[in-house]
């Protein structure tokens, strides 16, 4: 049973900073110049030890255009796609970032370990289990760095949820509650917002399940040890991506809308654990709820955002009892120093150059991108389905 002092200890947070060795540069190609490339290159200009060298995109002169708008001239961008980029051994490449559209992470990914090189890979992972293990394949016979974008990992608060759940004092954790998302945020919907690579099924493949989706999952797996999922009964829609009236700039865009809008899952984890996520881009409320984490020593509260934003929505709260006292104990807010994007890169680089572990491993989201293709398979098929990983 808890007591006080123990439950007072989560009230403290201190993360120690680790020096950067300059003389070794990590040479870094960015493939797909799109949206979040913005986000990986923003951080990698932050990094002492980092040259960009190259990029490239399907789209003819996105790449170029890319790299001159933040000054990098001498980046090589003259590639038809990655393949060329990833075959021009002048570029001496140690590094790339795969920043591409949901259904190409898997081929382009592969390929750059096929090439010897590290990989930083946006989320979600890809778009289905089979792609997945194609995907670590690849990493196991390179020998190579491969991490998995999830900069919430970063947030001091997410470090706090998964103490606190590692510290015992919640006993034995048996239930979970956990998702989130955006009453109205859609992501193709917005002034200038011409591209639907999000929605459309050949490209996004998953829509608010790989795009937020992910996020929550990984907040609460890693917390508690990414246990193995065995089973999921899964549904997902799609009432108010389809619906030309939901748009309030490109009502043309609910036409090519082919992924999900909303999803939920009920997923039996290893360890007697139940998972129950449901996740939304769009919806009438401004939460589907706080996740809860229940264990037989104590109860953990953590509120949700407004839009699912890589934190927690306020200060969490530790339900236990004293003695025969029921207690609330509330783990404030920790407000970071560091950016979790810079963080993340920086988490990444070191692996590459120092060979310390491997930030967000491929083992670990393996078992999330197991959980999103589950949820997909299962609502397809209208049943329950096991979750058969080798």
């Amino acid at each position: 049973m808890a007591n006080k002092d123990s439950l007072d200890a989560f009230k403290e947070n201190h993360d120690a900073g680790v020096a950067v060795d300059t003389s070794r540069k990590v040479r870094v190609g960015i493939i797909g110049c799109g949206g979040i490339a913005n986000a990986h290159i923003g951080a990698y200009l932050k990094q002492p030890d980092v040259e960009i060298v190259a990029g490239c995109d399907i789209v003819p002169g996105r790449a170029a255009a890319f790299m001159k708008k933040y000054g990098i001239e001498d980046a090589k961008t003259d590639y038809k796609d990655h393949t060329e980029m990833l075959a021009d051994k002048s570029l001496k490449l140690d590094a790339v970032s795969v920043c591409t559209y949901n259904c190409q992470h898997e081929p382009c990914t592969v390929a750059a370990l096929n090439a010897g090189l590290h990989v930083l890979l946006e989320k979600p992972m890809c778009v289905t289990t089979e792609e997945a293990l194609s995907i670590i394949e690849a990493e196991k016979k390179s020998g190579k760095v491969l991490s998995i974008g999830f900069q919430p990992r970063f947030d001091p608060n997410m470090k706090k949820v998964k103490e606190i759940c590692e510290s015992g004092i919640l006993g034995k954790i048996y239930y979970i509650q956990t998702g989130g998302g955006r009453r109205h945020g859609i992501p193709a919907d917005g002034p200038g917002y011409s591209h639907t690579t999000f929605i459309e099924k050949d490209t996004g493949g998953l829509g608010a399940l790989g795009d937020i989706g992910c996020y929550s999952l990984d907040m609460v797996l890693n917390a508690i040890g990414y246990p193995k999922p065995l089973t999921v009964t899964g549904y997902k829609s799609a009432f108010f991506g389809t619906d030309p009236g939901y748009y309030r700039f490109h009502p043309e865009h609910a036409e090519k809308f082919g992924v999900d809008d909303f999803a939920a899952g009920f997923i039996r984890l290893e360890g007697d654990i139940i998972l129950d996520f449901r996740i939304a881009w769009a919806m009438h409320l401004d939460t589907p709820g706080d996740t809860i984490i229940m264990g037989t020593e104590g109860g953990l509260r953590i509120p949700s955002t407004d839009c699912w934003n890589g934190s927690i929505g306020g200060p969490m709260t530790i339900y236990s009892n004293v003695g025969t006292s029921e207690v609330q104990t509330v783990i404030p807010m920790i407000h970071a120093d560091q950016d979790k994007w810079y963080l993340k890169i920086r988490s990444f680089l070191d692996a590459c150059k120092n060979g310390t572990p491997t930030p967000v491993p491929s083992s670990q989201i393996l078992y999330n991108q197991a959980i999103l293709d589950g949820i997909c398979k299962s609502a397809e098929l209208g049943e329950e389905i096991e979750i058969k990983l080798p």
